[in-house]
């Protein structure tokens, strides 16, 4: 049996679960569906209801019918031959993506996480009504494209961050959009805003901020100690200025993830939470493919092994 790994070439993270899986015995394939279709090729037959065939590369042939797990680990795009025109390179990622993709999909085995699922708990607004009905606190938020409802919202402290990816490409440049607070000036011109929606919540004091690392049904739970302006409303902006600390969740914290992890059928998820000087554990998000290795250095906790264990023994 096999574990099929679906993840890029430079990757530290899925390099150290290649090493931990390899010295448990357990056989594993480490596939980029970026290679498709220049180095990496498929062949499947519906049998018996399911589909049945090997994908190749140029180090190995991986029988579909032996993979019991697959690991979803940021994998890149398939990058379709440069001598198409630009609607034939359109064509051709879509079949590949409905082709390979679907087959893929289709295998009726342990997925951490299955790209379906992945993508219904990418959109954070389900995400805060999930959470609240799970019985997390979540922030006072407004999700709008129109000016007043926002002047309204902001007479208190007020964040905004992006609904989706916080990065973006512009001329071969990657720019990072931070949280951060609104200020008097930008309230005072809000010309652009119906352009698209905006997300507001209410800025919640902090004590420090934690993220979780929900494997299965375990939960590794780290506090995160700013160390600088920036990094006390958003820590990701500074790594370098932050601190860590192993903490255990509440029991009725605990309760409401693994409830949230249910709901969205994942076995995997990194969930952000900011804890309160009162002790109150404040539910922002979950990100279903966040990265843990940082983290696992920083903490000592297992990630990677416990990760192994659900893969290797193929748990549901």
């Amino acid at each position: 049996m096999t574990v099929l790994i679906l993840a890029r070439d430079l990757d530290p993270t899925a390099d150290a679960m290649v090493t931990t899986l390899t010295e448990r015995g357990t056989a594993v394939a480490r596939v980029n569906t970026g290679w498709f279709p220049a180095r990496l090729s498929v062949s499947a037959g519906l049998r018996g209801g399911r589909w049945s065939g090997h994908l190749r590369t140029p180090g190995q042939l991986v029988s579909l019918d032996d993979v019991h797990a697959v690991w979803y680990h940021s994998p890149e795009a398939y990058r379709m031959p440069g001598e198409l025109s630009d609607a034939e390179r359109h064509h051709a990622f879509l079949e590949a993506k409905y082709g390979l993709g679907g087959v893929l999909s289709s295998l009726d085995v342990v997925w951490i996480n299955h790209p379906s699922r992945m993508a219904d708990a990418a959109y954070k607004p389900v995400q805060l009504v999930r959470a609240q009905q799970c019985g997390l606190t979540v922030p006072d938020t407004l999700i709008t494209n129109e000016p007043d409802p926002v002047r309204e919202f902001a007479t208190e402290p007020t964040v905004t961050k992006l609904v989706g990816s916080n990065t973006i490409s512009e001329d071969s440049t990657r720019k990072i959009s931070w949280t951060r607070l609104l200020d008097q000036a930008e309230l005072a011109d809000l010309r652009g805003i119906e352009t698209t929606t905006h997300l507001l919540q209410r800025w919640v004091p902090k004590a420090f901020e934690t993220r979780v690392i929900a494997i299965g049904e375990q939960l590794f739970a780290a506090a995160i100690h700013a160390g600088s302006a920036s990094t006390r409303v958003d820590w990701r902006s500074d790594y370098d200025a932050l601190t860590y600390e192993p903490i255990e969740p509440p029991a009725s914290v605990a309760e409401g993830i693994r409830a949230l992890m249910a709901g969205f059928d994942l076995r995997y998820g990194a969930l952000d939470f900011v804890v309160t000087p009162n002790g109150d554990w404040v539910f922002l998000e979950i990100n279903p493919g966040g990265q843990y290795g940082w983290l696992e250095a920083a903490t000592g906790h297992p990630l990677t092994r416990s990760l192994a264990d659900l893969l290797s023994k193929g748990i549901s």
